[in-house]
């Protein structure tokens, strides 16, 4: 289904983004409320509610958080993936840890202050305040008049949602009014009700032996509140009219009441009816309704009361259901019934006046016409708030939310991030890249900081890694790190990557040491040359220098048959390593023009006033493509080629910052920027930072200007927590880097790439430091 088709209030959305950037459709979902077989509404509301949206969208990975009330426990269906108890505050946090490391799209809250532990219900809070991923909370209690109490939990709620959905307008009014919740952030979507038929009564009170009578009826959990006694106060004036008639009171005592105060309140009702003389008018069916006798419950009534006693209830899902089997309604005026019975749906009384229940039951049950019109206009009515339409508009706001991170992101903990860091680096820690490497070479992905052996090894990732380890061998930052000894396992695996019959390298190799093509990608081939370049040209170790030389010789004339603008970059800047140590190989000299001139000749076609690169799309390790050609143009003495690296650098470096601050926001990789098209904000990767750090370094070694440091601090920042979610991916417990940012939470996987980006950015930076660290003492020393 296309955004376009489920979004509505579009005020919040920017139309042109959706379509661009589809999302798919959330498949883990987590509904956290009470669930059957508790007896309560929420219960009821949450399961009715999953049940829908599986029904519609498939079970997925959907499932079901209920609240747990003091020492009870319920036999729950299989959904049902983890319990809260509702006064242990440890169990909201782990479960919103629980929820984190899941990777769930979204979170659906079912909110009533009564049924989470704490102040007002207060505990929820300890479990939404952690949560990485969009939340959606549908509040079934709106008061006009909280207490200090509830009011601050519900703002809260309403500041930590992303969306907040209520089931009627007055709900609706009462958060902007009260609360002052912004009304863009708010959907409306009507309590969901069974798609039953619409049938005559008669059809079932064969089965509570009423037939060829009349029958009222009120049902759900029992409490004071519910005003049934009034009902029963009325019945004698009805009886005088309509003997033949009885009153249906079905359900049990709400499970709190009935904990607290036993059942009084039934045998009070009891009690009022043998005082009244109707006693044999009146049916108790003392149990909880299943959804399936709902159907018949509900369909043998003639006539449906909710008699309830106070105004302030935005919602009743008993009227609701009422309305969606198209029952005449007599009901008080509390604020649901006065806007779902308007334009003549059903009967508004007075509270507490038995007279007027009396009147309108006469007058109803006197007039056939009048009764039938009114449950045609309430059933017609209720056709757009069935199960299946309250899943769709249910699905429409978790995409709607979605959206709305990906395009406003939010800091995911913004407690750890308290100022903008304005200098400093980590120590390099390198336990994370030791652990990654086995006896082969470096692992491709990691589950947290755990390497994922399933996933193999790349030729891609340990060219990377030999570039870092060659790196490391001039620092003296590698602690239990040998450099010499891993750049040989890394070197190892480029030399068993390379297939003498195609003078390719090979990409993919699995845990078992089998290859999984013949021939590799023209970027690993590209990244494999750039390593073997750098070992010659910065490694002391002759063993090294040798091995990688003759691989280095057998594998450059393949560069010069690639089609893709990053295998020549990453070529360029192995061949320029290369050409640091010998610098007149004239032979390695002609390719590196060559492809340099490939992309300054790409970059002449394309580039426009509004679109200054080398494609009419920017995807991965774009900056890799300026520093190439900033270089060779440098080492060839070509002007052109250097004032198109910095100037398609400049370009890109404006594209990848924030408007409203100074913070750096790579090109996701979630979908290819296209000219004219929309930025995809998210994922971003470590890769691009990465490149962009080297870039601009290089642009600052070359022009000597503070805005090219300041960009390559920006960059680096965004590892350290200065970023759209204002969360650090570097981490310093493993020596690691996290594998991107989502819209809504950080990727936790550790994974090769992601761990050597960081490393690479990190002694990059050490290195420029150093250097002018050099140049300030030489000077100061002059002075003196």
């Amino acid at each position: 289904m296309p955004f376009a088709e489920i979004l509505h209030n579009e005020e919040r959305v920017e139309t042109s983004f959706v379509e661009a950037h589809p999302l798919p459709l959330p498949t883990r979902i987590a509904f956290i409320g009470n669930y059957l077989p508790r007896q309560c509404g929420i219960a009821t509301f949450t399961t009715d509610l999953c049940t829908a949206v599986a029904a519609e969208y498939g079970s997925g990975c959907l499932f079901a958080i209920p609240v747990n009330d003091p020492d009870s426990s319920y036999e729950y269906p299989e959904r049902v993936r983890l319990e809260l108890s509702q006064e242990d505050r440890t169990s909201y946090e782990r479960a919103a840890e629980f929820l984190n490391f899941n990777g769930n799209d979204l979170v659906c809250l079912q909110h009533e202050y009564g049924i989470f532990g704490g102040i007002a219900g207060h505990h929820i809070l300890a479990l939404l305040r952690k949560l990485k991923m969009p939340l959606v909370t549908t509040l079934h209690t709106v008061l006009r008049e909280p207490d200090q109490n509830q009011r601050a939990v519900l703002e809260e709620i309403a500041q930590l949602s992303d969306r907040l959905i209520v089931m009627s307008e007055h709900a609706a009014c009462l958060l902007r009014d009260v609360y002052e919740v912004p009304g863009g952030k708010i959907d409306v979507i009507p309590h969901g009700v069974p798609d039953l038929p619409f049938m005559d009564p008669n059809y079932f009170k064969d089965l509570f032996g009423t037939q060829g009578k009349s029958v009222l009826l009120t049902f759900g959990l029992l409490s004071p509140n519910k005003g049934i006694e009034n009902v029963i106060r009325a019945l004698p004036a009805i009886l005088e009219k309509h003997p033949n008639l009885v009153y249906i009171i079905s359900g049990a005592t709400h499970p709190h009441i009935k904990r607290r105060e036993g059942e009084w309140y039934r045998e009070q009702l009891k009690a009022l009816a043998e005082e009244c003389g109707v006693s044999s008018h009146v049916i108790f069916n003392n149990r909880f309704v299943s959804a399936e006798e709902l159907v018949a419950h509900v369909g043998a009534a003639d006539i449906y009361i909710t008699p309830y006693r106070q105004e302030a209830q935005v919602v009743s899902g008993t009227l609701a259901i009422a309305v969606g089997a198209g029952k005449a309604i007599i009901s008080t005026p509390y604020w649901h019934a006065r806007e779902l019975l308007a334009d003549e749906r059903g009967v508004i009384v007075p509270f507490d006046d038995p007279d007027s229940i009396a009147d309108a039951a006469i007058r109803l049950l006197d007039n056939d016409a009048e009764r039938h019109a009114m449950r045609k206009r309430a059933y017609l009515y209720s056709r757009g708030t069935t199960w299946q339409s309250t899943a769709q508009a249910y699905m429409a706001s978790f995409q709607r939310a979605r959206v709305e991170r990906m395009l406003r992101p939010r800091p995911a903990l913004p407690d750890v991030f308290a100022a903008k860091s304005t200098g400093g680096m980590p120590m390099l820690d390198t336990t994370h890249l030791s652990n990654m490497t086995d006896d082969t070479g470096i692992l491709q992905h990691a589950i947290f900081s755990v390497p994922n052996s399933l996933e193999g090894y790349t030729t891609d990732d340990n060219a990377r890694a030999l570039i870092v380890a060659t790196l490391l061998s001039s620092s003296a930052q590698s602690g239990s790190f040998e450099p010499g000894k891993m750049s040989q396992r890394y070197l190892s695996f480029l030399l068993l990557a390379f297939f003498d019959k195609t003078g390719r390298f090979r990409n993919f190799l699995g845990y078992d040491r089998r290859w999984q093509e013949d021939i590799g990608s023209e970027d690993s081939h590209g990244r494999a040359l750039w390593a073997l370049g750098t070992v010659l040209g910065r490694s002391e170790d002759p063993g090294l220098r040798g091995a990688a030389g003759r691989l280095f010789e057998t594998a450059f004339p393949a560069a010069l048959t690639f089609t893709s603008p990053r295998a020549w970059a990453f070529s360029v800047l192995g061949m320029q390593a290369y050409l640091d140590w010998f610098p007149g190989d004239r032979v390695i000299q002609g390719v590196r023009n060559a492809l340099a001139n490939r992309l300054l000749d790409i970059y002449e076609r394309c580039q426009s006033e509004t679109w200054q690169w080398f494609e009419k799309s920017l995807s991965y390790s774009n900056a890799r493509l300026s520093q190439a050609l900033l270089m060779a143009g440098w080492q060839s003495d070509n002007k052109r080629m250097v004032e198109v690296g910095c100037e398609s650098l400049k370009w890109l470096v404006a594209e990848q910052h924030r408007s409203d601050a100074d913070i750096f926001v790579p090109i996701g990789s979630r979908e290819c920027f296209v000219d004219g098209g929309v930025k995809a904000r998210f994922d971003q990767q470590p890769i691009e930072a990465c490149a962009t750090i080297s870039a601009c370094l290089l642009a600052y070694r070359l022009t000597n200007e503070k805005r090219w440091l300041e960009e390559a601090w920006c960059g680096f920042r965004w590892f350290l927590g200065e970023n759209d979610l204002q969360v650090p991916l570097y981490d310093a417990t493993t020596g690691g880097c996290k594998d991107g940012l989502h819209p809504d939470r950080v990727n936790e996987n550790q994974g090769a790439e992601s761990t050597l980006s960081f490393l690479m950015a990190l002694l990059e930076m050490q290195s420029v430091e150093m250097a002018n660290l050099e140049q300030l003492n030489q000077e100061m020393s002059v002075s003196i």
